[in-house]
């Protein structure tokens, strides 16, 4: 069995009310329980909430609702470990069962199709060394050789030393001279279940990726956490989405 599982909260600071936003007449949510619903190879699809009105919505979308414990729905608790206990939960639903794969979705992440969910699925039952496949999305503009923080006296200095990118006497303003940055963009994790169950023995900072993580490339991919991403959204789903 290939199960998904969503997260979504209640508390969002940056963005307050972002999961239920409304895009395109529907709320942000209803886009990655669709994608899900769209999957022709996942068989059950579970959201793990603190938030009533996530909750209403995917029982009126036939999602199974997972109550999050108010510890895992804190600003400070861990998407990972929200993740954990949303996975055992359905294991213990779904006693004897065999979970083969578990697809993870954010539900302010919309940037998502079902092409791409079978895609991944595809690529890990082909290469059983492999982890996970999560979406990517190339973002030079963002290279950590750009990145700056403020020191103790106000100024801003390197946010990574240069020396980490090799030698500084060769390294150039252009977005372009260091090769592709590929952020993981949170439209999609598919992971095996073994990931979820020894959580630790994954890479940071997206430790339920495991180790061996295969890219599923994609354009302008992004989870939405303040309210200006709104527009990059809309101009996704017109572009790539599959509910126009």
């Amino acid at each position: 069995m290939i199960v998904a599982l969503l997260l979504g909260r209640k508390g969002s600071i940056g963005f307050p009310g972002k999961n239920t936003y409304p895009i395109n007449g529907k709320p942000l949510a209803w886009y990655p329980m669709n994608v899900a619903k769209n999957t022709k190879e996942i068989d059950k699809i579970y959201l793990s909430t603190d938030d009533p009105e996530l909750m209403k919505i995917a029982r009126e979308e036939n999602v199974e609702v997972i109550e999050r414990p108010p510890h895992l729905a804190t600003k400070e608790a861990l998407g990972e470990h929200a993740y954990q206990h949303g996975f055992e939960v359905i294991k213990e639903r779904n006693p004897g069962i065999t979970i083969e794969l578990v697809v993870l979705l954010f539900c302010n992440a919309a940037t998502l199709t079902s092409k791409t969910v079978a895609e991944g699925i595809k690529a890990l039952r082909e290469n059983s060394s492999a982890d996970s496949a999560v979406t990517v999305s190339k973002y030079n503009m963002w290279s950590p050789l750009r990145a700056r923080k403020k020191d103790d006296h106000g100024f801003l200095q390197p946010f990574v030393p240069f020396e980490t990118f090799g030698d500084p006497k060769t390294l150039n303003c252009d977005r372009d001279s260091q090769g592709d940055v590929l952020f993981a963009d949170m439209g999609l994790s598919i992971v095996r279940p073994k990931n979820l169950i020894n959580l630790e023995d994954g890479m940071l900072p997206q430790k339920w990726m495991g180790q061996k993580i295969l890219p599923l490339y994609q354009e302008a991919g992004c989870d939405v956490d303040y309210e200006w991403q709104i527009p990059v959204v809309e101009w996704w789903l017109k572009k790539y989405g599959e509910f126009n």
